[in-house]
């Protein structure tokens, strides 16, 4: 049919199949046909679906949660090596700072712990963002399907991806914190023990979302990795632990505050130590000051500021969660 119906064929029979077929009375009866078919009937009213998906933003939650679930716990690598190197590193940390957090005579001691701290902190959360990425680049390109097919928001996904990876990290959260809180020897206190609990959470849980979020924003896992190495460099260079916030010149002072790493270091550090007014700590020159007194004058940490650094990390863990989610939405690197 489609040699006959050629323009090489037609020419030869010197014919106009369209012109023929435009006169007919087949094309007639097709116009009458199509006139009826698209005269709505009486009462009847426009096919309308009040969302564009086919169940509300819970459901959806739900359902992504549940799937990002059976993903995880499939992905048994992937947890038992996040989970060995938390018991390593915690058990490596709590054995060389072994019982140093109730022996503070010297100006050395409180440096220590804040090597210990700085060190706790960075070691593992980096080890997060990173470990996180692959898996998240592998979930993105699923993802990419199951929105074509409008099964799901991409809110819902971005919900269902943190929260998952957020109960994992509660649980590591807690292994991690029981070992050290308990090898390094901090004080045993309710609030105490909340307060290092509560930092190293928030801590973990924007580092895995600073991992996530870089993956939605570039193209692949390896991109990501690169533009993660070159930001943590900046946020380790201005933690506070390798030159204090009052040592700091004026115009990267902005800097510190921009690190997320600097406020859980300023978090952890007052909240075990920022209170001990009565506890004299030898100077390098031989003067005693209160605790207190040196970690406020020498590294800028003031108890007094202790809720507003709570709040911040709030804050951290939902611009991370925000960008990542609309990365997700707006950025589309999928080749076919």
């Amino acid at each position: 049919m489609l040699d006959v119906t050629s323009t090489a064929v037609e020419s030869q029979l010197d014919v106009d199949f369209a012109e023929i077929y435009a006169h007919s009375d087949l094309y007639r009866r097709n116009q009458e046909l199509i006139k009826e078919l698209s005269t709505s009937q009486p009462g009847s009213k426009d096919l309308y679906f009040p969302t564009q998906y086919s169940q509300s933003f819970i459901t959806q939650c739900k359902a992504c949660f549940w799937k990002q679930h059976w993903s995880y716990w499939r992905n048994s690598q992937y947890n038992a090596i996040r989970f060995f190197m938390t018991i390593v590193i915690g058990v490596m940390f709590g054995v060389i700072f072994w019982g140093k957090g109730d022996q503070i005579h010297k100006q050395q001691d409180l440096i220590n712990l804040l090597g210990a701290t700085y060190a706790a902190v960075l070691f593992l959360g980096a080890t997060n963002a990173s470990a996180v990425q692959s898996v998240v680049a592998i979930e993105r390109t699923v993802f990419y399907r199951e929105r074509a097919a409008g099964m799901y928001s991409e809110l819902s996904y971005a919900f269902a991806q943190v929260a998952i990876e957020t109960v994992y990290v509660i649980i590591q959260t807690f292994i991690y914190a029981l070992l050290l809180y308990s090898m390094i020897g901090f004080q045993w206190q309710g609030d105490k023990f909340f307060y290092f609990y509560y930092f190293i959470f928030m801590c973990f849980t924007y580092f895995s979302m600073y991992g996530m979020m870089l993956v939605a924003l570039t193209p692949g896992h390896q991109i990501a990795a690169i533009v993660m190495s070159f930001l943590l460099s900046f946020w380790n260079l201005f933690s506070g632990f390798m030159i204090p916030r009052p040592l700091i010149p004026v115009w990267w002072r902005w800097y510190y505050w921009g690190s997320p790493v600097a406020w859980t270091i300023y978090g952890l550090f007052t909240s075990q130590f920022g209170d001990l007014q009565n506890t004299l700590v030898e100077l390098e020159d031989g003067r005693s000051l209160s605790v207190t007194k040196f970690l406020k004058d020498n590294l800028g940490f003031d108890h007094d500021f202790l809720i507003p650094i709570v709040l911040a990390h709030v804050a951290w863990v939902l611009l991370f969660f925000f960008v990542f989610a609309y990365g997700i939405k707006y950025l589309n690197y999928q080749r076919r």
